[in-house]
């Protein structure tokens, strides 16, 4: 794809730490993440960095312990100018929280990053896209706090997550706040996930790009793509009491990541969400 083209899409950054991860929630306590070797702050500059590089703007949904901790790594995304957006304080699943716990959590998290950055957040990612039919009253919690978007849902059929039969496009919920679903792509009688994460580092680039090329052409709503900084780190510490299923699918392929969103960042065009679903949320 040209990078002159006019089509724009969404770039994405869970902004979390390695030992924060669903994948290690039973082999690491909340308790124990400060004594953690931090690496967060370099990792997150490397991708601001790569960004630079290639004229990319993003969202940066900030988990509030990370911005609690790392102010100034907030500052510099914000300085950069990259949206800073919310991907709750304590990386809690929607699921795992009472209404009143998550209120609290993204309410917290939200009031931190406003307070560092002096602006408005207005977006919103649950840590593993933990919203569904289970628990739709997050959105209403979601409106209350304040946020106008949440980036929440993935429909796709997952072991950890998924919504299959929610909306594929942007949409604005009865409770007043826009839910912008994660892109798939109906192939073969499913809804396969391009939108990035694991599947991006396991997938051959060719063939990634090829799908995602052939979403923006067939679709009329923007192609969405995230990532964490801790996929671009081969040196981060191992959890080797882990299950052999997170450890595969939480170090797969990590040496090859960097370089391969240096290729995406090239082939496409990118934004911030706010920006680029805009037209949506004027609607």
């Amino acid at each position: 794809m040209n990078k002159r083209s006019s089509v724009f899409s969404a770039l994405t950054v869970d902004v979390e730490d390695y030992f924060h991860v669903a994948a290690f929630e039973r082999n690491i306590a909340p308790a124990d993440w400060d004594s953690m070797p931090a690496r967060v702050e370099y990792n997150t500059n490397q991708l601001l960095n790569l960004f630079d590089t290639h004229q990319a703007k993003a969202t940066f949904f900030m988990l509030g312990w990370v911005a609690e901790r790392f102010p100034g790594l907030v500052r510099e995304i914000h300085q950069r100018g990259h949206e800073v957006a919310s991907h709750g304080f304590n990386h809690s699943k929607a699921t795992s929280q009472s209404p009143d716990e998550f209120l609290q959590d993204v309410s917290r998290a939200k009031n931190l990053l406003e307070d560092i950055t002096g602006n408005a957040v207005t977006g919103y990612r649950a840590p593993s896209f933990s919203i569904g039919k289970q628990n739709e009253w997050a959105f209403a919690a979601l409106t209350q706090a304040g946020y106008q978007y949440s980036s929440s849902t993935y429909p796709v059929i997952h072991d950890l997550y998924g919504t299959p039969d929610w909306p594929q496009q942007p949409y604005l919920r009865d409770e007043g706040i826009w839910e912008c679903p994660m892109p798939v792509l109906s192939m073969l009688g499913r809804q396969l996930p391009i939108a990035g994460g694991g599947y991006f580092r396991l997938l051959p680039y060719w063939l990634t790009r090829r799908l995602i090329s052939r979403y923006v052409k067939q679709k009329d709503i923007p192609y969405m793509f995230y990532c964490h900084p801790w996929e671009i780190d081969p040196e981060q510490p191992r959890i080797q009491d882990a299950p052999l299923k997170s450890r595969f699918r939480h170090y797969v392929n990590l040496s090859r990541m960097e370089a391969k969103i240096g290729c995406l960042l090239q082939d496409f065009n990118w934004r911030s969400v706010n920006e680029v679903y805009q037209p949506y949320f004027k609607s």
